[in-house]
């Protein structure tokens, strides 16, 4: 699963996911993309379940690309602890996502086939999502 080798500090504090995706909200690599259209933190298991979905319907065929990286470490106290005593242990990862990120890109593979990878994909995260073509994508290609 996807998670930073180091970070600067160990523990964040929670945040607002707040506005629209001003980064990584074009399609850069592949002709397809899966959008959000709903702000949420997505973990590294959702990303990892997501990436296993496409490339096993793609059959391998074409690439596949993950935009966005969970380095949020989310911290959790353990079971029956009492109040206090400072912050939990870090728990797992997240990938902050904000409404209009690409999250996914596919490239060499017919729309039809793109487009139900991304649907499989799509049942994997906690947000909405919407399948998106590059605005130069051409059928002969």
């Amino acid at each position: 699963m996807l998670s930073p080798k180091r970070t600067k500090f160990r523990k964040q504090h929670k945040g607002k996911v707040k506005g629209l995706a001003t980064r990584g909200h074009l399609i850069s690599y592949g002709s397809f993309g899966l959008k959000s259209l709903e702000p949420s933190w997505i973990t590294a298991r959702q990303i990892e379940a997501a990436r296993i979905a496409v490339t096993r319907y793609l059959k391998r065929e074409g690439q596949v690309w993950i935009r966005i990286f969970p380095d949020k470490p989310i911290t959790k106290k353990p079971a029956e602890v009492r109040m206090g005593k400072g912050k939990g242990a870090p728990e797992y990862w997240v990938a902050i996502v904000k409404p209009g990120t690409i999250m996914f890109e596919v490239a060499g593979v017919p729309l039809e086939i793109a487009k139900e990878g991304m649907r499989l994909a799509a049942q994997k995260m906690p947000v909405a999502c919407k399948f998106v073509v590059r605005p130069d994508y051409n059928e002969e290609n």
